[in-house]
């Protein structure tokens, strides 16, 4: 939902200020470089694009806003809805040089949270109200849909605009859409649905209204959809995949740096072990196009994870058993031999669980397309 908090005047005169311009992106993509520091008095004395000030002695609201003057995003005109740009680190990027689904699902979550920072929600990630840090209420993800076009690549520039909006009696929805930011092209969308928790009691209950009137001041006043269509494979549902799975990758668990600042195993983590027990096959030939996932239940800092995938298809019968691994993903998987990997688009079904008990922690479905030659 919204993570963050509103942002104090700025005391300190003399920093710089980003300049980003569509109007200086031509057919290549924009680089670093491209992006220019102006500085917003001509007396200041700069080195590297950093103030002459050691951030040491800048005091913790003095940060904030410096964080908030170097970052590429702001509140659109009407305030309901946020803008922000990123550029496409090498770190981000796979084997295809292009921004992995894990950098798309991490660049959704960081404008959400630079949402909440703008309108002035809490900074302890949870993005609650006044109202729900009285009653100890938080937001947890319920569903995540993504959907990629186009993957950025390298050094690209990906524009991200999101707004939130009120989901029935116990839950908001969540939106984006991505641009290419040289040319304006949409690239992918995505939307979630997200459920209000005690934190204590660990039991969801129904957004009030007093709750609802705090959210409704950012969110559009007439229902505003990245996914309008009525068909939208947005709104589908998961099944249960049946027991035992084409492919089976067990022992995964949650390593250090995969929690949070709430002590919570971060939604992307979970987005990566779905995917880890895909076919290496499909993986060489396909590109994914369309993940969902629903959230079932939390995962703890001991807990093993079994990922299962098989075919949501009736033409499996080439595929063969399941592979297993250990020791948090290495796998040794035996040879596969996916005869749908040919296709052009190709559909999985997935589903999470703890490895001792069997509890499902979440399911989800991925479409595949193949992939084109070069980018």
């Amino acid at each position: 939902m919204l993570h963050g908090c509103k942002v104090s005047g700025f005391s300190r005169a003399t920093l710089l200020q980003p300049t980003f311009n569509r109007r200086n992106v031509g057919s290549q993509s924009l680089s670093r470089r491209d992006i220019r520091l102006a500085p917003a008095s001509s007396s200041a004395s700069v080195a590297h694009g950093v103030p002459d000030l050691a951030v040491s002695e800048l005091s913790s609201d003095t940060r904030e806003s410096l964080a908030d003057r170097l970052r590429l995003g702001n509140l659109e005109e009407d305030g309901f809805s946020y803008k922000e740009r990123f550029i496409v680190r090498c770190y981000e990027v796979g084997v295809n040089r292009t921004a992995t689904i894990e950098t798309v699902a991490n660049l959704l979550q960081e404008v959400a949270c630079s949402h909440a920072q703008s309108v002035g929600f809490s900074t302890d990630g949870f993005a609650t109200t006044n109202t729900m840090r009285k009653r100890n209420l938080i937001w947890v993800a319920a569903r995540m849909h993504i959907e990629v076009y186009k993957y950025p690549a390298w050094a690209d520039v990906v524009e991200i605009e999101t707004w939130c909006q009120g989901e029935g009696k116990i839950g908001t929805r969540r939106d984006w859409i991505l641009k290419d930011f040289a040319t304006d092209t949409v690239i992918g969308r995505a939307t979630s649905k997200w459920v209000m928790m005690n934190e204590v009691t660990r039991r969801l209950e129904r957004v009030t209204d007093d709750v609802r009137d705090e959210l409704s001041l950012y969110c559009p006043q007439t229902l505003r959809l990245a996914f309008p269509e009525e068909d939208s494979f947005c709104l589908k549902k998961i099944p249960k995949l049946d027991d035992p799975a084409q492919h089976l990758l067990s022992g995964l668990m949650p390593r250090r740096s995969d929690f949070d600042m709430n002590q919570h195993v971060n939604n992307v983590t979970y987005i990566g072990w779905l995917l880890e027990s895909m076919p290496q096959e499909v993986l060489d030939g396909h590109e994914l196009q369309t993940i969902t996932l629903d959230y079932r239940r939390e995962c703890q800092r001991d807990d093993k994870v079994d990922s299962l995938t098989s075919l949501e298809s009736d033409d499996t019968e080439d595929i063969s058993s399941s592979s297993h691994g250990s020791a948090n993903g290495s796998a040794t998987a035996s040879k596969q031999n996916v005869n749908s990997s040919s296709k052009e688009v190709i559909q999985f079904l997935h589903f999470l669980r703890l490895s001792g008990n069997g509890l499902e922690i979440n399911r989800g479905r991925t479409v595949w397309r193949r992939k084109v030659a070069s980018y």
